[in-house]
């Protein structure tokens, strides 16, 4: 039985066995032994443990036969020793065994020598290091939304473990944040160098550096690669092969550095062709494998989809960009009641957004606000928001009411978007935030209402600076609509400024005033130009740095001087018509405005009857010259006119319809108790 246990060892086993003697001199091994790769031993046989290792430019030659020695002399196996040996020899190859020793000795317990059980684990530990590769270098890809970096994450990441040099060349087109068009004509789209790596320096003399573009020719593995999207493997790259002529320049530097081996990848995702991923290998003796070039594969295919996230990102940044800019004002109108100016730094792509909407009566809306999320759908619901303000605010009613209809249709739109079958998570428009401010130059009143929106900051003439105290309601359709509003009285030459959540925060009161602390430096002194100061305010204020785009409107107030306005108070009876007539033609003539007199009475006459015929009690009237004549009949009752057109036959219901032909435009603004009928009238009529 131990003879034939002895002859399967050395003939049947398939762990290598190797026997030395007390001298630890190699003097007989079995037959696996010898299909360990790159251990001739037959050529060892009669040599020391540390002179075979020594074959191999092993530093550790002594330390590893003292340690078999220590086996020999005690008794004490070792176990599970992991070795990595490169032959001196050509082709220099690498092995990683599995090494144990133990001691032969006979029945006295004399020894004998050492017996070695040698395990060829250069697979296994290959294919471990490839996972780690995998796993190391896919950690760090797309770990920022930037084209170059990602390319050069895989350049770093491969070099040295698996490349001496790396190279990833894109398209042009998908730095634009397209996609080029598949077929033939790929080839001749030029591709521009994104990543780059060289074994002990950045850059290698010759080689395009990131930035820089070039072409690969046909008969080329580069191009071939391009062609039919597969990789290519060139296990032995010879100096004298036929394509290296083909392709000059970069033929004669993988001539001069010695390139020996080299895999090409094409870069591929979602059916999009991105580019080119080439690793070359030049110091290290190993060729690559077809292992390898699956490797290559998966490590190309991780960095491909990263890149192409960023693609689609850019290109839906850029389009959401475009977005805002068409529906952001492309001017802010200029209007009697304020002189503004706005500064707005596109730093990302949320859905910022202001307004400078005119209203009756010569007053005027600032609007602010902030949509949640970036790109294309918070461009799109800032324009759906854009619009429903600018429609609520044509109804002219208070700054309180109308966030409430917004947050009411805010919530309605959410619950069609969520109730949608495909996944709108995107898409959301809850969670909004809006500040709307009115300011009346008459009165000099700014009335102002919050859905969650920082408030204004006030700076009066003297130069003194505070947050506005305005009651914070909820965000657009969170919890329960319970706005309210605030009224400041601000003299002539105060200043307002609207930011967004990028320019202030919930930050302690320390910061605030900090904040109004570099307002009020910026704009030192009063008078300087207000789009000058704009920019300067925005500059001074910190931002997030995170959503939102920094956005700033301001607003200096004027006001409307005696000499502007006129107003009366009639009684309900039936001739406030022709008192009403006669105040207005008095104070036409002292305008010089002589020659509107006739359809200023007629509107007015009209208005006023309405108001004696369908209210009780005190009528308003006033007039106001600002670049139209202003009309308004002011009375206590909250019906609002309909405007008909009356039948040949009918004696009344004309008043409105000779309204509206006579004006430029007319409305109803309600309020507290009762509403106010205004009309419009041209100046050069």
């Amino acid at each position: 039985m131990d003879d034939a246990t002895l002859r399967a060892l050395f003939s049947e086993s398939p762990i290598g066995l190797h026997v030395l003697d007390t001298q630890l001199r190699l003097v007989r091994f079995n037959a696996a032994a010898r299909h360990i790769r790159a251990f001739p031993v037959e050529d060892l046989l009669g040599r020391t443990v540390s002179e075979v290792l020594r074959e191999y430019d092993r530093d550790q030659a002594d330390e590893v036969e003292a340690m078999v020695r220590e086996v020999l002399e005690t008794g004490r196996p070792r176990r599970d020793v992991l070795l990595t040996l490169r032959s001196l020899r050509p082709p220099h190859a690498e092995v990683v065994v599995l090494a144990s020793w133990f001691r032969l000795q006979d029945l006295d317990g004399r020894p004998l020598g050492v017996a070695a059980a040698i395990l060829d684990v250069t697979d296994r530990n290959q294919a471990q290091a490839r996972l780690a590769l995998l796993d190391r270098v896919g950690s760090r890809i797309g770990t920022a939304l930037d084209l170059f970096g990602t390319a050069q994450e895989l350049a770093d990441g491969t070099v040295p473990d698996f490349a001496d040099f790396a190279a990833v060349d894109l398209f042009d087109p998908v730095l634009r944040g397209e996609a080029p068009e598949p077929g033939p004509l790929l080839g001749t789209i030029p591709l521009r160098r994104a990543g780059w790596c060289s074994h002990g320096s950045p850059v290698t003399a010759g080689w395009p550096v990131a930035g820089e573009v070039s072409g690969f020719p046909s008969g080329t593995p580069y191009r071939e690669s391009l062609t039919d999207l597969r990789p290519r493997l060139v296990a032995r790259l010879v100096p004298d092969a036929e394509w290296l002529d083909r392709d000059p320049v970069r033929g004669r530097l993988l001539r001069r550095d010695l390139v020996h081996s080299m895999i090409v990848v094409p870069m591929c995702a979602r059916g999009v062709v991105l580019g080119l991923a080439c690793f070359y290998r030049s110091r290290c003796p190993d060729p690559y494998v077809d292992e390898d070039t699956a490797l290559a594969a998966q490590l190309v295919a991780r960095t491909a989809l990263s890149l192409d996230n960023i693609r689609l990102y850019n290109r839906e940044r850029s389009a959401a960009r475009l977005l805002q800019h068409s529906l952001r004002p492309p001017e802010v109108p200029d209007h009697t009641a304020v002189e503004t100016a706005h500064s707005y730094l596109p730093s990302g792509s949320g859905g910022d957004w202001f307004d400078v909407i005119p209203l009756s009566g010569a007053r005027v809306a600032l609007i602010a606000g902030d949509t949640e999320g970036q790109g294309l759908h918070a461009a799109a619901a800032m324009g759906e928001l854009r619009a429903a303000i600018g429609a609520l605010a044509d109804l002219d009613v208070p700054p309180d009411e109308l966030l409430e209809r917004l947050h009411d249709l805010v919530t309605r739109l959410d619950d069609e978007v969520t109730s949608t079958p495909h996944d709108a998570s995107d898409y959301r428009v809850v969670g909004t935030t809006c500040l709307y401010v009115v300011y009346d130059p008459v009165i000099r009143r700014c009335t102002m209402s919050s859905a969650g929106h920082p408030p204004p900051v006030i700076v009066r003439p003297d130069g003194t600076a505070e947050l506005a105290d305005v009651p914070q309601g909820a965000p657009l359709g969170q919890g329960i609509a319970t706005h309210r509003t605030t009224e400041h009285e601000l003299p002539e030459g105060s200043i307002l400024l609207l930011c967004n959540t990028a320019l202030v925060q919930n930050r302690d009161p320390q910061q605030a005033m900090q904040e109004l602390d570099r307002i009020r430096a910026a704009l030192a002194p009063a008078s300087r130009c207000l789009q000058e100061a704009c920019d300067q305010v925005l500059r001074a204020l910190p931002a997030d740095g995170h959503q939102h785009d920094p956005v700033l409107l301001m607003a200096r107030t004027r006001a409307m001087g005696p000499d502007q306005v006129a107003s009366w108070t009639l009684r309900g009876a039936p001739e406030a018509a022709a008192e009403a007539r006669r105040l207005t033609a008095d104070r036409l003539s002292a305008w010089g405005l002589d020659d509107l007199e006739y359809a200023t009475e007629l509107v007015v006459s009209e208005l006023v009857t309405n108001a004696v015929r369908y209210s009780e009690g005190p009528i308003g009237l006033r007039l106001i010259r600002d670049r139209t004549l202003i009309c308004e009949v002011s009375d206590t009752s909250s019906t609002a006119p309909q405007l008909r057109h009356a039948e040949e036959d009918d004696e009344s219901g004309r008043g409105l319809f000779i309204t509206s032909q006579l004006t430029q435009r007319w409305g109803t603004r309600p309020a507290r108790r009762g509403k106010t009928i205004w009309a419009e009238l041209s100046l050069s009529a």
